[in-house]
């Protein structure tokens, strides 16, 4: 596992022992931010359930102002990678539960362009992590939250203020959702 490309390109990431983290492959990485294309630059990203802290740290590679991963389990990992990475300085680790540090974001006044959501498959937590951002002050008008979730997580909740502007899906086992909030439109290519 490995920054894909930018300021620290090929820089490899620690990840922890055993399976409870499942990071995701350069592969999906790669795609994602193939689609996100120049929408990283210069923006305030947030990194839900960041385990290796891999998507916010290759957003920062590529340009992101800045991003706060969130990661109950994996805060030294987050913190050691961020240090390798040469990116610290524009990171923020918050380590404890994701919907704790949301409450915790909104009230500190934090808005987000970016949203990552990448939480163990199977439990409801994309769903429940979705539904508290939607409406939510720490979206940015425009802001896109994606969502990666196990390929039979299927059900999305109602939404109100959350729409889904795009889905792929990467062999038998991942799916990516690209859900925005009130303005910005993401094109298919």
């Amino acid at each position: 596992m490995r920054i894909i490309t930018g300021r620290a390109r090929g820089v490899r990431l620690k990840a922890p022992k055993g399976l409870s983290t499942r990071p995701t492959s350069d592969r999906v990485k790669e795609s994602l931010f193939n689609i996100l294309g120049a929408r990283v630059q210069n923006r305030c990203v947030l990194d839900l359930f960041a385990g290796t802290g891999s998507l916010g740290l290759e957003a920062l590679s590529r340009g992101a102002a800045r991003a706060v991963l969130v990661d109950r389990a994996t805060g030294n990992i987050l913190q050691d990678n961020a240090e390798h990475a040469k990116l610290s300085e524009l990171a923020r680790i918050m380590r404890g539960d994701v919907f704790t540090a949301l409450t915790r974001l909104a009230a500190d006044g934090e808005t987000f362009d970016l949203v990552f959501c990448d939480p163990p498959y199977g439990k409801g937590l994309w769903e429940r992590a979705l539904t508290a951002l939607d409406g939510s002050s720490l979206l940015s008008e425009g802001a896109l939250v994606i969502v990666e979730s196990g390929e039979d997580e299927r059900t999305i909740p109602t939404l109100s203020h959350l729409s889904l502007v795009r889905e792929e899906r990467y062999g038998h086992t991942t799916r990516l959702r690209f859900f925005e909030n009130a303005g910005a439109q993401l094109e298919d290519e």
